[in-house]
C-alpha cells in the first residue's frame, strides 16, 4: 500500500490541535488516525496526540486480522480504553479540562478495511464507482439536515456547523461508528480533519482524486487550497492507496 499523510498549522491558529499519524504492524496491516482535538490550544493538542500516541502504541502489539470482526473489536476497544485514558487525563488535570478530540482510525488490509469514527473529521473512499463520503458527521447541523429542518446547502453556511455531538473524551462512554468496507488495487482511503472538508468542496476533492497524480501531489495541493481559501483552521490529511502486496504481482 501506497501512504501519504501531512498536518498543517493553517494561516490563523497558532498552535495545531491536529494530529496524523500512519503505521505498519509485522504483517505489513496498516493503520491510520486522524485526530482533532478539542477544548483549547492547550487541551486540544493534548487530546489529539494521546489519542494518536495510543494508536501506534497498541497497533505493536497486533499481527494479522483474520477477519472483519477481529479488525473491528480491536478498533472498539482501543477506542474504549483511549475514551477512559482522555477523560481521567482530563479529570486529574486542571488545564486540560473539557478536552477532547474527534476520530477516524482505519486498519486497511489487503481485501478490506474497517474505519471507526467520531466527531467531524471525515473519511472518504475513491474506488471504480467515484469518490464518496463514508462516515456521518457528528454536527448539529448534521442532524438538522437528517431531519429536514435544515438543506444541506443552508448547513454549509449554518453559524453552529462546527458544533460536534460526539467526541472522544468528554464523556465517561463513547459511541463509536465502526463499519468494515471491501476495497480493490488503486482504491483510494482518504481520512481529514474539518480543516481540509470544510474549506475544499465535494466538488473539488472528487476532481482533485479523478487525476491520475501521486498520492502525494493531490494531498499537498489539497492543503495548499484549503489555505488558499482561507485556511482559518489546522489542516489534516492522510491517503492510503491499495496496491497488490509485491508477492501477488505478476
Amino acid at each position: 500500500m501506497q501512504t501519504f499523510f501531512q498536518t498543517d498549522t493553517g494561516k490563523v491558529r497558532q498552535h495545531n490541535e491536529d494530529s496524523v499519524g500512519l503505521f505498519r504492524n509485522d504483517s505489513d496491516i496498516v493503520l491510520a488516525v486522524v485526530a482533532d482535538g478539542i477544548g483549547g490550544h492547550l487541551a486540544g493538542e493534548v487530546a489529539s496526540k494521546m489519542a494518536v500516541n495510543f494508536f501506534e502504541a497498541e497497533w505493536k502489539n497486533t499481527s494479522n486480522f483474520e477477519t472483519p470482526k477481529e479488525a473491528e473489536a480491536w478498533l472498539r476497544n482501543i477506542v474504549n480504553q483511549l475514551n477512559i485514558n482522555l477523560f481521567i487525563h482530563a479529570e486529574q488535570n486542571e488545564e486540560c479540562k473539557g478536552m477532547g478530540t474527534t476520530l477516524e482510525a482505519v486498519i486497511c488490509t489487503p481485501l478490506y478495511f474497517t474505519i471507526a469514527h467520531i466527531g467531524d473529521s471525515r473519511g472518504y473512499l475513491k474506488n471504480s464507482e467515484g469518490f464518496k463520503q463514508i462516515t456521518d458527521d457528528h454536527t448539529l447541523v448534521a442532524e438538522l439536515v437528517k431531519s429536514g429542518q435544515i438543506s444541506q446547502e443552508d448547513a454549509v453556511i449554518h453559524p453552529r456547523k462546527n458544533v460536534i455531538t460526539r467526541a472522544l473524551g468528554t464523556e465517561e462512554t463513547a459511541t463509536v461508528d465502526i463499519k468494515t468496507l471491501t476495497w480493490e488495487e488503486d482504491d483510494l482511503i482518504v481520512l481529514c480533519s474539518d480543516g481540509l472538508s470544510d474549506k475544499v468542496s465535494y466538488q473539488q476533492l472528487n476532481e482533485k482524486f479523478s487525476d491520475d497524480h501521486p498520492i502525494e501531489k493531490i494531498g499537498n495541493e489539497l492543503i495548499s487550497l484549503a489555505n488558499d481559501l482561507g485556511g482559518e483552521d489546522n489542516i489534516t490529511i492522510a491517503i492510503i492507496k491499495h496496491e497488490p502486496r509485491h508477492d501477488e504481482k505478476g
